[in-house]
């Protein structure tokens, strides 16, 4: 039966090389010379960490966005990064701030995209397995059909589409 999985996962290669191109960038640049700016990368498995410290707010912001342009660059989608976290003082007048690399889909976007298969009316079933959701049917154009509509309805979490199966 012809199936695949909607996952949410992202490029940890090209992520690290954004973060490497980011870096080479802040050390070369004229306006952060004689401060302490970087992004750090924490690799956990599938929880990954980027870490920002600059001296001030300001620069913090300038290393943000040297790193977005970066991930852009890269093609590394920005809906990856959950930017939450606000900047914490760390020392006499240094600046941190921790952005987590998405992985995975949570289980209410995992659940409206389950609605969403059932509410096309077309023969498929979604199931939920971890974090992913398996859509399988009986026909091949209906799947394709269904990644066509995941695209356009799901713009909050970049999706991508594995084991697509005969």
């Amino acid at each position: 039966m012809p199936s695949f999985d909607v996952v949410c996962k992202p490029n940890l290669v090209e992520v690290g090389n954004a973060v490497d191109q980011a870096n080479r960038e802040i050390s070369t640049r004229f306006d952060f010379k004689g401060s302490d700016a970087r992004v750090e990368q924490s690799d956990k498995g599938k929880d990954c960490e980027l870490t920002l410290f600059a001296d001030d707010d300001f620069k913090l912001g300038q290393v943000r966005d040297v790193l977005m342009a970066k991930m852009a660059k890269r093609s590394v989608d920005l809906r990856f990064l959950d930017q939450e976290a606000a900047p914490e003082k760390v020392g006499m007048d240094k600046r941190k701030q921790t952005i987590k690399v998405r992985a995975g889909i949570e289980s209410a976007a995992a659940k409206r995209i389950v609605q969403l298969v059932k509410d096309s009316k077309t023969k498929l079933t979604a199931s939920i397995n971890g974090d992913s959701v398996r859509v399988t049917g009986a026909k091949r154009d209906a799947l394709q059909e269904c990644m066509g509509l995941l695209r356009t309805q799901v713009t909050d979490v970049p999706l991508s589409f594995d084991n697509f199966r005969d």
